[in-house]
């Protein structure tokens, strides 16, 4: 590794080289917009090993052939001229929020109309912007104001379209390869990364399945984006097979974590334009305080299917991924 970071600093800083420099990890995470508040490092003091030199850190996910977004012309958002208006029932990018009764914020009105505090966050002192503990505890999707909106940018309900506010640090671990942590505390609810990679058709994503010598090594990098999936939707991109995420060869940070039983996170479907629903984020919050310097987990196979009991079915570990995590709930096996 000290051959890989040597070129960096002592020759990335000057003309020329361009080639190497496009191809350099710490060329492309300093060129994040964040950089210089949130950085992203790379360390190893385990061994020789370096990072896949044909894989690429990017800061949003990329487009592949055939996927497309919804015209212009089609996007919608709210039309809140207060921002904090953007907490509330009445404002049209929560309008699919389901009602939760059990919401620990008081109701309240707008105008004559009734209506009720519905958005994902805290909204006032030191938890404003995390998760609230009801969605922590769900699989709901998060739905948040976007760049359609008339609320400004310091709409309370755009924390994950503000973009990652935690340095990451990709790390070598002692037996699961590369690892992340962060070099601050993370507080329960916080929000730390979207996945991102490629995102492609579900016919691609089959085809590179069946290219790679390993298809469940392929699995730990694709996400499918099925949050929305319904036979029954009028929106025929939602009832045909999902788009998938592919972050094998180009992601952010977030492509390294490793897989636990007992995860610190968990990702949600985080929606912005509902038009776009087909193309939800893949965002990564806390689920619990995260001491600096603990490595970040999450569940692989969080509600998937039946891979909890299969796990448990001596016949189908045979074909199984066993499991590493080394947590005291560990299931043994993947998938």
């Amino acid at each position: 590794m000290d051959g890989v970071t040597r070129s960096h600093f002592y020759h990335h800083g000057n003309p020329g080289r361009e080639n190497e420099k496009q191809r350099c990890h710490f060329c492309q995470i300093r060129s994040f917009a964040t950089h210089a508040r949130f950085p992203v490092t790379i360390v190893n003091t385990e061994d020789d090993a370096v990072l896949d030199p044909d894989f690429r850190f990017v800061d949003n996910s990329i487009l592949g052939k055939d996927v497309v977004p919804t015209k212009e012309e089609f996007l919608t958002g709210c039309e809140c001229v207060d921002s904090e208006d953007c907490q509330w029932s009445t404002c049209n990018c929560l309008q699919d929020v389901e009602d939760d009764s059990s919401d620990e914020d008081d109701d309240g009105t707008y105008g004559e109309k009734p209506r009720k505090r519905v958005y994902a966050y805290h909204s006032h002192g030191t938890k404003a912007g995390h998760l609230r503990s009801r969605i922590l505890a769900s699989r709901n999707p998060i739905y948040e104001c976007h760049e359609s909106c008339g609320c400004g940018p310091d709409c309370p309900n755009r924390v994950v379209e503000r973009g990652r506010k935690i340095p990451l640090q990709v790390f070598r671990t002692r037996n699961r390869g590369w690892g992340v942590r962060s070099t601050v505390d993370i507080k329960k609810g916080q929000f730390v990364d979207k996945y991102m990679g490629e995102v492609i058709t579900a016919h691609e994503a089959s085809r590179r399945r069946a290219k790679s010598h390993i298809a469940q090594r392929k699995d730990v990098y694709l996400f499918a984006l099925d949050k929305f999936s319904d036979p029954e939707s009028y929106d025929e991109r939602l009832r045909g097979p999902p788009l998938e995420v592919d972050g094998e060869f180009m992601s952010g940070p977030t492509r390294f974590v490793n897989h636990s039983c007992s995860p610190n996170m968990r990702i949600f479907a985080r929606v912005g334009d509902h038009a776009d629903k087909h193309l939800h984020d893949l965002a990564l919050f806390a689920i619990r305080d995260i001491p600096r310097g603990e490595e970040l987990t999450f569940d692989y196979v969080d509600g998937v299917g039946d891979s909890e009991n299969d796990a448990l079915d001596p016949e189908k570990q045979k074909d199984m991924t066993k499991c590493l995590c080394g947590s005291e709930d560990c299931r043994g096996y993947l998938w």
